[in-house]
């Protein structure tokens, strides 16, 4: 793949970081060019619908940034026009491609915890001052549980599938806070359906104000546990101006906290170091690469995962409206929430 072209009204801006790419104004620039074969839309939330719209029925591949819209039938009728246009439209799930959830990946598929009865994972962090951006604004799509919160439900989805039902609470807790900068989720899998996961209890957590951060990930399965402090480091490199390269990634992304693995022996607790794997955010695009060439039969992230991914972000808004569990198949909520 070659960077093109970059819209942004600060041309300046983008030349001083990617001075051998072209600026144009517009997205209208970008979507009527025949050379452009996909074009990656990172703009606030509420204009995704619009831009991947166009850029589709321009003829375009189209990746979006999570959540990918602030609405399911959004999301539902762009995936309808990507199918019928035959063209790729997908969600920049990067988070798949931390590295402790890779590693955490490797030690669920190994079976050494046995079956999975609880999973927490937590994405908290101490920003006391609500910033001025349009993340922290009464605008549809803002809010953290569409921010890490498709994070946490795609990561959610790639382990364990859907759930039966979701119960979603959300709140406003910093000073001067607009829209929702803490949420807590609870996410209930079948009991009596042994190939679904009997019993599994999912929390997913994340807040602004937590000065002082527990675990990441705290799973506990009938033969051991995992447990992972520290965030992955790959955003905070690139926010540094550090970059990736394709074909070097060995010292990229590396874990400097590697989780543990607790297991019962004969010889009482054992504790391991979980796997060390290094991040790579580039992961998600060489795939996507794969696919766009024919050499891949789906995007990492299908349009069955986009759909279902939204769906459980709706239901979680719908369920904190109602103050319950919602299901997770039904109809999300006449009153708006669509």
């Amino acid at each position: 793949m070659r960077l093109d072209c970059i819209c942004s009204s600060k041309p300046q801006a983008v030349l001083a970081d990617w001075p051998q790419v072209r600026v144009v104004s517009t997205p209208q620039a970008a979507f009527a060019d025949p050379s452009i074969d996909l074009v990656v839309i990172a703009t606030g939330n509420e204009s995704h619908h619009p831009l991947a719209r166009e850029a589709l029925l321009a003829g375009k591949h189209v990746v979006v940034d999570k959540p990918c819209t602030v609405t399911l039938a959004q999301t539902q009728e762009l995936l309808q026009i990507a199918k019928d246009a035959g063209k790729t439209m997908t969600v920049f799930q990067n988070r798949r491609w931390d590295a402790d959830f890779l590693a955490l990946q490797q030690v669920l598929d190994s079976g050494v915890l046995g079956r999975i009865v609880s999973f927490e994972s937590h994405f908290d962090r101490y920003r006391p001052i609500v910033p001025d951006r349009w993340r922290e604004q009464n605008l549809p799509g803002s809010g953290l549980w569409f921010d890490l919160g498709a994070h946490l439900v795609d990561q959610c989805l790639q382990l364990f599938g859907a759930p039966d039902d979701i119960q979603v609470d959300l709140a406003c807790q910093r000073d001067g806070a607009q829209v929702n900068d803490y949420f807590h989720a609870q996410l209930r899998y079948a009991t009596q359906d042994a190939t679904r996961h009997p019993g599994l209890r999912v929390l997913l957590h994340a807040s602004a104000l937590v000065p002082a951060v527990g675990p990441r990930f705290v799973v506990h399965g009938t033969l051991g546990s995992f447990v992972k402090y520290g965030l992955d480091v790959q955003e905070d490199a690139l926010k540094a101006g550090g970059r990736p390269h394709w074909g070097d990634t060995a010292a990229w992304g590396r874990d400097p906290l590697v989780g543990s693995v607790t297991t019962h022996t004969a010889r009482g607790l054992v504790v391991t170091p979980a796997p060390d794997r290094a991040g790579n955010y580039l992961a998600y695009y060489s795939q996507l690469c794969e696919h766009l060439q024919g050499r891949a039969p789906a995007p990492s992230v299908t349009p069955e995962q986009v759909e279902m991914a939204m769906r459980l972000l709706a239901q979680g808004e719908h369920s904190a409206a109602l103050g319950q569990f919602v299901s997770v198949g039904a109809p999300v909520g006449a009153g708006g929430w669509l």
